[in-house]
């Protein structure tokens, strides 16, 4: 082992890692090699762990021109100088105030910022790349050398393999990386979504956090255990530990008084003292018992964030209330719902949509009850946020995430659309979000029955043809038929329109169905999952309104 101590201070390390017997690793099949790295076999052995880092680390593809530990040695000396490497400044890209010691000795601290500067120099196209001082730092411990750990961290950063990715190294890819953060919490996550939202007046703002959680916040022998898994299966390990880390948070602090003025701070702490309340064997445990997403989904969604924000020119790193513009007080009126409620509904939209603001498209109270002006108002529209408002004083609505117009291509029969990303929810007389029940519950897309005689009528005669031809262009990653390879007639049950009526459903079992007069409505339930209705089985409609979603940076 003193091949690995010259950079670690043993007194503050877990004296357990240092009383292993040393072992051999053979295995090269990765199902093995991931069954190793979850169970944590090299996590108690020091010097084993650094054998297999450099391992793993080696059979990464990488550019063809990818500096070594030769190209240290050469340019540290031209970089570096005579200063003292404690207080050497940081490049722009990194977070001067996020470099963890890591159980590091003095040399160790100051070995780290000699390296990221020389990384800094061999990589110009690295622009924003916060995580890159807790790789360095954890690298380091495994590392016989400066110029070794040098080596080991540009080979990350070289990776060439699309399908592999590692850390994101400009602002574009972070700031995608945090949406989809959001938009897997908000799926996944539903009760510490529900708890952040109430908390939080700036959601997006704490889920820009989750890097921070893992590679700043989190003690060394955790992020050390996450570490490993990551390097045997990629990105999408740090997606599931983050999301544990939440859900222990929620199960931890529901129901007691934020210890700060910022949830933010509450969770960076909470994460920081994680060891008196979950062992990084039960952290994990966690995180690979969520049953969630595949790597196919996440890059798509991480896809449908980055063209968002390009679209919107957000490439470079700027001041966040810049990027994620909250529902403003000053510009919004709606006589349904205040600005707190739309705030709530606009934490639970596809992250891309909330860079955007409401746009007010259509009011029964300004442009009556014609369903044929409703559509003339909302098509050309995608996607939408349909707001109804009872007599009873009831407030329910839906999330609709596909351009109206799409009706017409079933013709003049009633033919259904939509994708999984579409959901109902009731505002009054309490909140609660209903999410497509076939997404939830892919089990089930065999066995849905249509809860009315017409929609029955109307589904059989679809065909594959009233599905988008090319649904990906719609940004919308987590299609039923394409990720549960459900057959199209079940895939895009949720919206559909004619000249007679419009029927939204499928949340849970919930649907909503209007008259052609817009005046009247009503609304069916399924209870195989004890859910509410999401209003008055039959229902008098006061008013109803249609926004879309306005572009906060071209106006």
């Amino acid at each position: 082992m003193d091949e690995y101590n010259r950079f670690v201070d043993w007194e503050k390390m877990d004296v357990t890692i240092q009383a292993q017997d040393p072992k051999e690793l053979t295995c090269t099949e990765f199902q093995e090699l991931k069954q190793l790295a979850r169970q944590g076999y090299w996590a108690k052995n020091h010097s084993l762990r650094a054998k297999v880092y450099h391992k793993l680390i080696n059979n990464i593809p990488c550019r063809t021109v990818t500096p070594d530990a030769n190209v240290y040695r050469d340019i540290v000396v031209k970089i570096i100088g005579k200063r003292n490497s404690g207080s050497l400044p940081l490049p722009e890209f990194v977070d001067n105030s996020l470099v963890p010691t890591y159980c590091l000795n003095a040399e160790g601290i100051g070995a780290v910022r000699k390296i990221i500067l020389c990384i800094a120099n061999q990589f110009p196209d690295i622009s924003f790349c916060p995580a890159l001082p807790s790789v360095t730092a954890l690298l380091l411990h495994y590392s016989k050398d400066e110029a070794e750990c040098f080596e080991k961290v540009c080979r990350i950063l070289a990776c060439n393999d699309p399908s592999k990715r590692l850390i994101d190294q400009t602002f574009l890819a972070f700031e995608s990386s945090c949406m989809t953060f959001g938009d897997l919490v908000n799926k996944y996550c539903q009760a510490a979504h529900k708890l952040m939202v109430a908390v939080s007046e700036d959601v997006l703002e704490v889920y820009s956090d989750w890097q921070r959680w893992l590679f700043g916040e989190l003690p060394m022998v955790y992020i050390a255990r996450v570490f490993d898994v990551f390097l045997v299966e990629g990105y999408k390990v740090l997606y599931r530990v983050a999301l544990a880390l939440l859900k222990f948070f929620h199960k931890v602090r529901a129901g007691q008084p934020m210890e700060s003025d910022s949830i933010q701070q509450d969770i960076r702490s909470f994460v920081r003292d994680i060891a008196k309340s979950v062992s990084p064997e039960r952290l994990l445990e966690k995180a690979f018992a969520i049953r969630l997403f595949s790597r196919k989904e996440i890059q798509l969604l991480q896809m449908a964030n980055e063209k968002a924000l390009q679209q919107k020119g957000i490439t470079v790193k700027q001041k966040r209330q810049n990027v994620h513009l909250a529902v403003h007080a000053e510009n919004f009126k709606s006589e349904i719902v205040s600005v707190k409620e739309m705030r709530d509904i606009w934490s639970w939209i596809p992250e891309r949509f909330a860079l955007c603001q409401p746009l007010l498209l259509f009011t029964t109270l300004e442009h009556g009850c014609s369903l044929s002006r409703f559509y003339s108002h909302s098509e050309g529209h995608e996607p939408t946020l349909l707001l109804i408002k009872t007599t009873a004083k009831e407030v329910c609505g839906a999330y609709l995430s596909t351009d109206w117009s799409e009706r017409r291509r079933g013709g003049n029969k009633l033919s259904f659309f939509g994708t999984g990303e579409c959901f109902v929810f009731r505002l009054q007389p309490e909140v609660e979000r209903y999410e497509w029940v076939i997404i939830k519950h892919p089990e089930l897309a065999m066995s849905v029955s249509e809860p009315e005689n017409h929609a029955t009528q109307a589904s059989s005669t679809l065909s594959s043809s009233s599905v988008p031809s090319d649904p990906s262009d719609r940004l919308s990653p987590f299609l039923s038929a394409r990720h549960f390879n459900l057959p199209s007639k079940t895939a895009s049950m949720f919206m559909a329109g004619s000249s007679e009526c419009i029927i939204i459903g499928g949340g849970d079992g919930q649907a909503l169905y209007l008259d052609a007069d817009l005046n009247h409505g009503r609304t069916s339930h399924c209870n195989t999952f004890n859910n509410q209705p999401l209003c008055s089985e039959s229902f008098q409609i006061s008013v109803l309104e249609v926004w879309g979603f306005r572009d906060n940076m071209n106006g």
